[in-house]
Parts: structure tokens; sequence; C-alpha cells
């Protein structure tokens, strides 16, 4: 099965530049949208074949997260049954016969740090919630989960220490995820590759000079890692300041 994620920055933006034509050549059978900023029906999206499911945020075009499937879910699940996290659109998740996607955009911890405390209770929460699911059968999860892991994750590591998406402690929960039974797929195919980035700023030609951030990712419950086929970052599809990244997964 093919698996796609990309937080599209505004879907009804992405749409002009070239989305349609990006998910019909994916040929995905998961394509997973983070930050859409729109409601379902704000816009007509060309997506012969698929069902959508959405969670929009209660805000009005901020946040939220759709995903496309040519396969019909067991169930779906909108945010992770937690008040505190569940009003931003940020979680969605689909079972099947034999594991769960879950799709997520992880809270920003903007600049000068000022949401990190909530970032760090929303990484805990998380943490939980997908080990209550990996509890029940094998997980994927995707999407933009807003950190740069290790140095070899962005361009400028020494610049950015205690920047926002590098910080110690958002590293450090990356880490715990990780340690509590799920792997980074990318990294996995490619535990070395340097200079693959799925975002850039859209300031001082970033993306011209490669000087990005890999935040996008497919991470699977540890049982599945032997049934990882390909793990990819898109960095030549345009159309968002973030390009997709892409899971191929024998299930």
């Amino acid at each position: 099965m093919k698996f796609v994620s990309w937080n599209v920055n505004g879907l009804r933006a992405c749409l002009g530049k070239g989305f349609a034509d990006v998910l019909s050549a994916s040929e995905a059978d998961f394509f997973c949208l983070q930050e859409t900023k729109m409601q379902q029906g704000q816009a007509d999206v060309p997506a012969e074949g698929y069902a959508s499911y959405w969670n929009s945020a209660e805000k009005k075009g901020y946040s939220g997260t759709a995903v496309f499937t040519k396969h019909a879910p067991l169930s779906v699940r909108y945010g992770m049954g937690n008040e505190l996290h569940d009003h931003e659109g940020r979680l969605i998740t689909l079972e099947y016969p034999s594991f769960f996607l879950v799709t997520c955009y992880t809270p920003n911890s903007q600049r000068g740090l000022t949401r990190l405390q909530y970032r760090l209770c929303w990484e805990e929460d998380f943490r939980m919630y997908l080990k209550r699911l990996d509890a029940e059968k094998p997980v994927v999860v995707c999407g933009d989960l807003n950190v740069a892991h290790q140095p070899i994750d962005l361009k400028n590591p020494k610049s950015n220490e205690q920047n926002a998406g590098f910080t110690k402690e958002e590293r450090a929960c990356m880490t715990r995820l990780l340690e509590s039974g799920f792997t980074d797929t990318f990294r996995l195919l490619h535990p070395q590759d340097e200079g693959r980035y799925s975002w850039w700023s859209y300031m001082f030609h970033a993306r011209e000079n490669n000087a990005g951030w890999r935040i996008d990712y497919f991470l699977v419950s540890d049982r599945l890692r032997d049934r990882v086929r390909d793990a990819d970052i898109q960095d030549q599809v345009f159309g968002s300041d973030h390009c997709p990244v892409t899971l191929e997964l024998d299930l």
C-alpha cells in the first residue's frame, strides 16, 4: 500500500498550485493532509476514486487535517478524545482490519516558545493515545510533527538550538515516542542521508538554497518495520512550504 502525507499550508491555495495533479499522479491508497485551513465543502477538491474525511479547526482558516482514501475504514475518530486538544482539527484516525492510520498536525511551539508548555502536554497525551491504539493493532502515523529530531534533520542545527521545532524538550519527546515502540521509516531506510528536508521557510530563499528542516514523518509500529518497502521525501514537488513524504508498506 502507498501512503502520502503533505502539509499543504492552505488547501485552497494549494489547489491553485497543482494539488489535484499531485494527488492524481501519486496513485496513493491514502493521501493525508495537514494544515488544510478550510472546512469541508469550501472548495471543490478533485479526488476521483477517493473518499475523504475532514477534521477542521473551530477557528476558521486555521490548522485542520484531512485524509483521502481508496479504502473504506471500519471506523473514523476525530481528535484523541481529549477536550484540551480536540478543538483545532489536528488529528484523524482511520481503523482498518489490520492497522490504524493516524494523520497528525502537531502544535507549533511558536516564536519565543510561547506555546511550548502546551506542546509538551500535547506530546505526552499523543504518545499515550498512540500506545493505546498500538495495544489493539499496529499503527501507521504520519504528518507534520513539527520537530527536527536530530541535527542531521535540519540545515543549520547550531543556530536553531532552542528555536521552535528544535528545542531539547521537543526532540526528547520524539525520542520518547520512538522508544515507545515506533520506527521513523525514512531514517530506517536512509540512516545517513543529509540534506533531505520537507519544509523550507518562505524567507531568505530557503528552498532555493535547500536550507530546510525534516519535520514531516511516517512512523510505524516497530512490528511493521520489516514491511517497509520504501520511504521517501518528494522534494521536487512544490505548491506549499512543505513537500509530500511517502511510504510504501506491505499490509
